[in-house]
């Protein structure tokens, strides 16, 4: 039998409380994000690159999610004015409400009624069908690329019972399917509009509608009169422009004509020089959810030889990248992201015994030069090597200090730049050696994570790591409807995949987020770069103040915070 409907501040994962701290937040929240909201004026943005189209589901990177998810809705999404995502923070979309059964196979949706697509046809759970098997290759349509399909690989069927109920039949119970569906990777898309329609022109639900794509100049959304959420969205565009580099990004910001820097990539160099210049500015540094890791192409020589992999796993010095790239922007942490900010990281004494993360580098090193030294390299016969690398800030700034530590073991690297529009396809095709890499998770949730990033067939697993004993701790922990039972599985998995090299972190980021002080409604999210993009609820104050200090944001996900490490409240 089905338990009863689940609506809106009910309808969390089974097992864990949302408690009177989280309503009374959410009560703050409510308040302070429809005060005085103001309809109106365009939100000017400066964009990092150029997306490599604008069809969510095919892409791996924020730079399609962040200009296109306005244009979409989700069944469920993470409230976009709570900083920290997570079971607590899902509320209904497209879906008003949800139930599971008994035994947590089937995920039942009720639909909302009337919400029409861009185009003037109506939404209905046959677009959600639609969707469901495009993402497990059922379709009439192929997806180029399809990043995120192991998110789904324990949905067996999605089918619409009438046209505004639809139910995900699982092949095990899966807690954790409630946040992948509310992810800014998840949008449903209709099914009478052609991918290649998707990758240049998308239509959707949302509260904006595309208005145009110059590729390598500017991305325009305008407001959408017709959707369906009365009220919203508060501004009439947003503009996204691409910048002919980033220092003339951020003095352009600086002048006032952008409204909102790219989200977490202001440098700390950056950051003095817009406090210096813009001291009005309100600027903020948060966790992300994103790790610069070292990827190693273990299915083609020299680095199918698991000697050679430890070697270069050993030749790490984390610290010295906290002290090189630091002023409070990175943290050293294992395959899930760090605790407080994220949900499922490895506690800091248990990281600190895996192989590689101990504070002895010189023995670390020793061991890896009799590794590489076994394998016929010395000081007389040196390993000349390519490390690849995306041709962005947030990749780059890490590669100079990293050929450095791979000399410390006889390999002599050096760099090769790809331009975005290449790098995903280059991985894919695993045509590299060594790779230097960021990987942003979708959600802070270890289905996520380990199907996606590691599972033996997953797309996204760039380095061919396939442990078939470690994927059923995966399947285990999935199924497991004891948080704290699986939380213990997730650290055993961790550990292993930490132990096996399989794609060993570096650090993870901080990242700014500079704002002038007349945009509000915005929120940084604190572990995920993906989610907090529907910009629904953003509105304009203008005229905006030519001097004064911002105040401190009073409430977690309230905007308005000053420039300082923010953290979430532990969960």
């Amino acid at each position: 039998m089905d338990k009863p409907l689940l609506h809106h501040g009910d309808a969390r994962r089974p097992g864990l409380s949302f408690g009177l701290a989280g309503v009374v937040a959410a009560l703050v929240l409510s308040i302070g994000s429809t005060f005085a909201q103001t309809s109106g004026g365009v939100l000017k943005v400066y964009h990092r690159d150029n997306p490599p189209s604008a069809s969510i589901h095919e892409e791996a990177t924020n730079s399609t999610v962040i200009p296109f998810m306005s244009l979409f809705n989700n069944l469920v999404i993470f409230d976009q004015q709570v900083v920290q995502n997570s079971d607590q923070s899902i509320v209904p979309e497209l879906a008003k409400s949800w139930r599971w059964n008994a035994a947590m196979t089937e995920l039942t949706f009720k639909l909302e009624e009337g919400v029409t697509w861009h185009d003037g046809r109506p939404f209905t759970a046959r677009d959600v069908v639609c969707t469901f098997d495009m993402l497990a290759s059922k379709g009439p349509e192929k997806l180029l690329r399809n990043p995120r399909k192991e998110w789904y690989r324990n949905v067996d069927l999605v089918s619409a019972r009438n046209d505004h109920e639809v139910t995900f039949y699982l092949g095990h119970p899966q807690p954790s399917i409630l946040t992948m569906l509310a992810s800014g990777y998840s949008p449903i898309y209709p099914c009478h509009i052609s991918l290649s329609q998707m990758r240049k022109k998308p239509i959707g639900t949302g509260p904006f509608k595309f208005a145009s794509f110059a590729e390598f100049q500017s991305i325009r959304v305008v407001r959408n009169p017709d959707y369906w959420k009365k009220g919203r969205p508060y501004l009439d565009a947003i503009e996204f422009t691409v910048p002919t580099s980033p220092a003339t990004a951020v003095l352009s910001f600086i002048a006032g004509r952008f409204d909102l820097t790219y989200p977490w990539e202001v440098t700390p160099g950056d950051l003095k020089a817009i406090k210096r210049s813009a001291p009005a500015a309100v600027c903020e540094t948060t966790s992300m959810n994103l790790n610069i890791n070292l990827l190693v192409n273990r299915t083609a020589p020299p680095f199918d030889n698991a000697d050679m992999r430890r070697a270069v796993m050993l030749t790490l010095d984390r610290q010295a990248f906290v002290d090189t790239l630091s002023e409070a922007t990175v943290a050293i942490g294992g395959t899930m992201q760090p605790a407080d900010d994220g949900v499922w990281g490895l506690p800091a004494e248990v990281l600190a015994g895996v192989p590689g993360f101990g504070p002895d580098i010189d023995k670390n090193r020793a061991e890896a030069r009799v590794l590489m030294e076994k394998l016929g390299y010395g000081p007389d016969k040196r390993l000349p090597l390519k490390v690849s690398t995306r041709g962005i800030a947030l990749y780059t700034d890490a590669a100079p200090l990293l050929l450095r530590q791979l000399k410390e073991i006889y390999i002599d690297a050096e760099l090769d730049i790809v331009e975005t529009s290449l790098w995903f396809a280059r991985l894919n095709r695993k045509d590299y050696a060594v790779g230097l890499n960021a990987t942003g998770n979708g959600v802070d949730d270890p289905d996520q994570t380990l199907y996606e990033n590691f599972a033996c067939k997953s797309a996204r697993n760039y380095t061919g790591y396939c442990n078939p004993e470690v994927e059923k701790l995966f399947d285990l922990q999935s199924s497991e409807t004891d948080t704290q039972k699986r939380r213990r599985l997730v650290h055993e998995i961790d550990v292993r995949l930490l132990a096996d090299g399989a794609r060993p972190p570096i650090t993870w980021k901080r990242g700014t987020t500079c704002q002038q002080p007349h945009v509000k409604g915005y929120v940084n999210m604190v572990n995920s770069v993906y989610n907090g993009f529907r910009f629904e609820d953003v509105w304009l104050d203008k005229p905006p103040p030519t001097t004064g200090v911002s105040k401190p944001r009073k409430a977690a996900g309230t905007p308005g915070m000053p420039d300082r490490i923010v953290k979430a409240a532990a969960p």
